[in-house]
C-alpha cells in the first residue's frame, strides 16, 4: 500500500508543481521571477515533508488526503470555484511581474512566506488532532466529534489554516492585484462550511451539541 501511496503522492505533487509553474512563469514571460520560486519552495517543500511523515506514520490518513473526489454537487461547485480563483490569482501575479502594475516590496513577500508557513504549522497540528480529516466532505465509519485543541476554539480550524495560506500567497508573489481573486476565498469557504455542517448535523452523532459548545466556525469572535 505504501508504494502505491508514494507513487500517487509523487504524481500529484509533480502535476501541481507543473501547473503552478505554467500559471506563473508563462504570464511573467520569464523564469527570473524570484517570488514564484519562493512560493513554490514554501508551498511544496513542507507539503512533501508532511506527506513523507504521513506515509511513514499514518498511511490511512494520507490516503484520505489524496482523495479529492467530492460526492456532493455543492462541494464540486466549491472545488471548481476554488480552482478558478487560483487560476485567476496566479495568472494576474505573473502578468503583474511582467507589467509591474502593483509590485509589492520584497519585505512583504518574505512576510507572506512566514504567514504561509504559519498556516502550514496550524494545518499540521489539525491533522495531528483529527485522524478523520478527509479532503472531501463525508462522514466516515467510526467517526467521532473532535472538540479538543483547535477544535475547542473553532469548528473548522483546517479551513482557518487554508484561509491564512491562500491570503498569504499573493503577498509571497509580490502582487497587489493578485490579492483580489483570493479575497473571494472566505465566501467560497462559507459556502462549503454551511453545506458540510448540515451534513454533519444529519449524519454525525453529537455534532449538533458540539455546535452549541463551540460557537465560532472559523475565526474566533467573528464567524
Amino acid at each position: 500500500m505504501r508504494g502505491k501511496l508514494l507513487f500517487e503522492m509523487a504524481l500529484k505533487g509533480a502535476l501541481g508543481i507543473a501547473a503552478l509553474a505554467l500559471l506563473l512563469f508563462v504570464p511573467a514571460g520569464t523564469l527570473r521571477y524570484w517570488n514564484a520560486w519562493l512560493l513554490m519552495a514554501v508551498l511544496f517543500v513542507p507539503m512533501a515533508l508532511a506527506g513523507a511523515v504521513m506515509l511513514r506514520r499514518c498511511p490511512a490518513l494520507l490516503q484520505k488526503r489524496l482523495n479529492m473526489k467530492e460526492k456532493h454537487a455543492q462541494q464540486r461547485t466549491v472545488v471548481a470555484l476554488s480552482a478558478l480563483m487560483c487560476v485567476a490569482g496566479f495568472t494576474l501575479a505573473g502578468l503583474d511581474a511582467r507589467l509591474a502594475w502593483t509590485r509589492l516590496p520584497p519585505a512583504v513577500s518574505w512576510a507572506g512566506a512566514a504567514l504561509l508557513l504559519l498556516g502550514y504549522a496550524l494545518y499540521a497540528e489539525v491533522l495531528r488532532e483529527n485522524r478523520f480529516l478527509s479532503r472531501t466532505v463525508e462522514v466516515q465509519a467510526g467517526q467521532t466529534v473532535i472538540d479538543t485543541g483547535f477544535y475547542g476554539v473553532v469548528r473548522h480550524p483546517m479551513y482557518a489554516a487554508t484561509l491564512l495560506m491562500f491570503l498569504a500567497m499573493p503577498l509571497v508573489l509580490g502582487s497587489g492585484v493578485a490579492l483580489a481573486p483570493f479575497l473571494l476565498y472566505p465566501a467560497i469557504l462559507a459556502r462549503r462550511i454551511r453545506h458540510e455542517e448540515a451534513l454533519l448535523v444529519r449524519e454525525l452523532a453529537g455534532y449538533a451539541a458540539y455546535m452549541q459548545k463551540v460557537r465560532y466556525r472559523m475565526i474566533p469572535f467573528l464567524w
